[in-house]
Parts: C-alpha cells; sequence; structure tokens
C-alpha cells in the first residue's frame, strides 16, 4: 500500500493488548485512509506478536510504532517479516542508526516513519540524513499532554516541506478538534490513541462508538 500526498489518514494507536485489539479492530471501518498501528507499549508486552496479530486481522496499512534507538536492520526486519507496511525510529537516534533504518525499510519495502518525540528543530535532523523518511512525525508524548505549554508545532510542517519531499504525521495528545487543527496546517496523517475510559489521555475510548467516532474523525480531517 502506498501512502499518498493528496489524502489525509486517520492512524488509530492501539496501546494496550491482542484482547482489546480483538474485540475493536473487527468494528473499525474498512477505508484505505485509515491506518492501523500497533503502539508502543503494545508491542513491548507482546513483542512481534502484536504487529502480527494486527496484520491478521487488517487487511488494510499497518504501522509498528517500534520507536527504534538502536539495532535498526533486526528491528526492521521482525516488523516486516511481521506484515507491517510501516515502522518508526526516534529521530533523537544517532543519525547512523535512521540512516540505516531508512534503508533497511526500503530494503524490505515498507516506509520509515522518524518520529521527533523530544526533538525541538525536526529539519536539522532531516538536514544530517543519507535519504530523508516516507513520514514525519510531530510528537506530542503523552507524558507531556498534562503541559499545557507543549504543544504540536506545526511551523515545523512547512519548514520540513520547504527542503524534503515528505509526509507529515501528527500525535499525541488529538482530539477531534486538535486532528481538524493538524489537516488545517497540512499534515497528512492524524494520530489518534484508543485509550481505556480511565486513562487520563485524549483519544478514542474503548468503550466510545467506535466505528461512528471514526468516521466523524475521517470526516473531520478531509
Amino acid at each position: 500500500m502506498e501512502l499518498k500526498n493528496k489524502y489525509r489518514y486517520l492512524q488509530l494507536a492501539f496501546n494496550h493488548d491482542s484482547a482489546l485489539v480483538s474485540r475493536l479492530l473487527p468494528r473499525i471501518p474498512r477505508d484505505e485512509r485509515i491506518l492501523i498501528e500497533a503502539g508502543t507499549p503494545y508491542i513491548k508486552r507482546e513483542g512481534e506478536r502484536a504487529v502480527r496479530v494486527v496484520r491478521s486481522m487488517w487487511p488494510g496499512y499497518v504501522v509498528a510504532d517500534i520507536k527504534t534507538a538502536d539495532g535498526a536492520a533486526e528491528e526492521v526486519a521482525e516488523v516486516a517479516r511481521a506484515g507491517a507496511n510501516g515502522a518508526t525510529v526516534l529521530g533523537a537516534a544517532p543519525k547512523e542508526t535512521i540512516d540505516l533504518f531508512i534503508e533497511c525499510c526500503h530494503g524490505y519495502g515498507i516506509d520509515s516513519f522518524i518520529d521527533m518525540i523530544g526533538v525541538d528543530d525536526p529539519l536539522k535532523v532531516l538536514m544530517k540524513l543519507k535519504k530523508p523518511p516516507k513520514v514525519v512525525v510531530l510528537h506530542r508524548g503523552r507524558d507531556e499532554e498534562s503541559t499545557r505549554s507543549k504543544v504540536i508545532k506545526y511551523v515545523n510542517i512547512k519548514r520540513a516541506r520547504s527542503k524534503f519531499d515528505v509526509l507529515i504525521s501528527a500525535a499525541g495528545g488529538i482530539d477531534l478538534r486538535e486532528a481538524q487543527s493538524a489537516s488545517f496546517n497540512g499534515a497528512n496523517i492524524v494520530t489518534v490513541n484508543i485509550v481505556d475510559p480511565e486513562d487520563p489521555f485524549e483519544g478514542i475510548a474503548s468503550d466510545d462508538e467506535i466505528e461512528k467516532l471514526a468516521i466523524e474523525f475521517l470526516r473531520g480531517i478531509d
């Protein structure tokens, strides 16, 4: 599957376990603009199996949010074999790791995502690389959501695109209003977390009408 600049995509992130995926994923509309993410906490709990479970239930695009910091070749190989269409590397990782990650993703035919969590100037990271990634993720971390001054800096969309032909993803504390703002500012992908009702994080609660809300988000970012 190929991600295209002309579309706006909704990425739904599962961060808990396979039981939740099995219960909720069948309720998500089969739409080519919906990407399903096996989130970092989920992969840490269940390993490569997390990606395989999502792949077995979702015919569309699957993102493995592995946030590689080192050992790029091995990690890309694992999630590619498990069926991922895209995977993430940390923008704060060494340049050598990011370059190798992008090269390995290309070799396996999957998309490279650079997650810029904790990175003040994403353009500086991109300028040092041998090749740009497919997607740059502007990410406000989970632990940053409660800090009002920590916002997704959409000015970095234009800065990145002034030099590179990349897609931009916005992630972290995304509700419907923030998703609309991200899309308005030029983000190609907005990532929304599937959360437990008692979680202190923004997203779609697991007891919500997930099909209805997914359609609402898609319309909001169109």
